[in-house]
């Protein structure tokens, strides 16, 4: 018997020093639409933060400071609605106990977790278009956006089309009447006006599935070019489809999404010519072992360009854990501010900016790229990588 003891008592210290049972489990709280118009971008989240944290299991865990922890992802539906995002991070802050989120996408969503983490001193990397999400008296000391904004990228991009089409005149603006279009649309109003378009603009009820009053009223008004631009994957997919259904015969981009796969299958031969931006290049030899691995794990269906994005930010959430050598939230806010030059093998190394625009420097810089669909295919037509502000 005391042979036997002896035998478990050192199978339990080489099991010990292997690190198998200095493990702790870690919750990484994950906020995203899994339902209504912006189920494409939830989905995607989930599963580039889910990818980020298998491979960090796989190596054996997080290591930080004298610590071994296994990162769970602990995934709410936000519904793509602000009441969501609100009620997702009260569950995952009171109920789940996490003091690192990931998510939402949307503006809505974003601002009413934002309501929750920021005062409860929770870390959340999410992105959503507006600029209070930022740019506010709290001055964002715990949140992030993982992803370019309108900011970022509309000056670029609406400079860029003038350039390429110098016969369009009259865009039309075309957004939900919440935070995201009150937010949006008098920014790139002004890009465009900047660059000599007129424009015009309407905004209409989110969630809605009949676009065709709405775009008989924008065709009657002589537009040259419809800018879906934040719209979600549904309802941008819907709108260029029957904007075509309705004889517009105009050009139709968007600045802003990005969902162009998901567009194409909601359009189909009606998307060919859509320009649009995208937040990934799915081409690049970096990335093939993500799509490899993506592949292995979710099959052969659309990988959504925001995927690589979210697996991105779980990668610098992790590393900066591992900087700060401790999982206290304002430890890991330092580290993870501190992180310039890091790179997690996607986007190249991690370039903070924002102070410019919003007062804080916690807006990731990320290349993006303009793309068309041609011949029922996605080429890219430039590669742009924002300045810092």
């Amino acid at each position: 018997m005391l042979n036997k003891l002896k035998a478990l008592a050192c199978m339990a210290a080489v099991a010990l020093s292997s690190g198998v049972m200095a493990q702790e489990e870690l919750k990484i709280g994950g906020i995203g639409s899994l339902s209504g118009g912006g189920t494409a971008w939830g989905i995607a989240l989930q599963r580039g933060v889910q990818m980020a944290v298998d491979e960090v299991n796989a190596a054996g865990g997080l290591k930080v400071g004298d610590k071994t922890y296994k990162p769970r992802l602990v995934m709410f539906d936000d519904q793509y609605t602000a009441a969501g995002g609100r009620l997702a991070a009260d569950r995952l802050i009171n109920v789940e106990q996490t003091k690192f989120i990931i998510g939402p996408i949307g503006s809505p969503s974003v601002l009413g977790a934002v309501a929750v983490t920021s005062p409860a001193s929770v870390l959340l990397l999410s992105n959503g278009f507006a600029p209070s999400i930022l740019k506010n008296e709290a001055k964002s000391p715990y949140n992030f956006r993982a992803m370019n904004s309108t900011v970022e990228f509309g000056p670029a991009m609406v400079k860029w089309y003038r350039q390429n089409f110098p016969t369009i005149k009259k865009v039309a603006l075309i957004a939900p009447n919440d935070a995201v279009g009150q937010a949006v649309v008098p920014q790139l109003e002004q890009y465009y006006r900047d660059n000599g378009f007129e424009v015009w603009k309407e905004l209409y009820d989110r969630g809605s599935k009949e676009f065709t009053p709405l775009i008989t009223r924008m065709m009657a008004q002589g537009v040259d070019l419809l800018d879906l631009n934040s719209n979600a994957p549904g309802e941008a997919g819907l709108l260029l489809k029957q904007a075509r259904q309705s004889g517009f015969k105009g050009k139709i981009w968007q600045v802003g999404g990005p969902s162009v796969d998901e567009i194409m299958g909601i359009a189909g031969p009606l998307a060919e010519g859509f320009i649009s931006l995208n937040v990934f290049d799915f081409s690049m030899p970096e990335s093939q072992k993500f799509v490899a691995t993506y592949r292995a794990k979710y099959g052969d269906g659309v990988i959504n360009a925001q995927a690589p994005g979210w697996y991105n930010a779980a990668l610098n959430m992790f590393e900066a854990m591992r900087r700060a050598g401790s999982t206290d939230v304002t430890k890991v806010r330092d580290a993870l501010q501190k992180l310039d030059g890091y790179d997690a093998g996607l986007f190249g190394p991690v370039k903070w900016g924002g102070m410019g625009d919003y007062g804080v420097d916690h807006q990731l810089l990320l290349r993006f790229w303009i793309v068309e669909v041609k011949d029922g295919k996605i080429i890219t037509r430039a590669a742009i990588s924002p300045e810092k502000r």
